[in-house]
């Protein structure tokens, strides 16, 4: 279960690195991560709101007893 958000994690990084924030600006990953909209794209900002679900997933009980919906 701990492996089941890392290809979320992994396709929010790709998405980061292709955004103003981070190219342009040379800010790191996780400030950039937490900026509104007009600074990152949509497709960013709904990819950080469905890694964030899966990791709250993870430490939900009955979630875990469940198993987490994964990616």
């Amino acid at each position: 279960m701990a492996k089941s958000c890392k290809g979320l994690a992994m396709e929010l990084v790709k998405c980061l690195s292709e955004t103003h924030c981070v190219k342009v600006q040379k800010r790191p990953y996780k400030e950039c991560a937490g900026e509104k909209v007009p600074n990152i794209t949509s497709e960013c900002a709904g990819l950080r709101e469905t890694y964030f679900n899966c990791k709250r997933g993870q430490v939900d009980m009955r979630a875990r007893i469940r198993g987490n919906k994964g990616y």
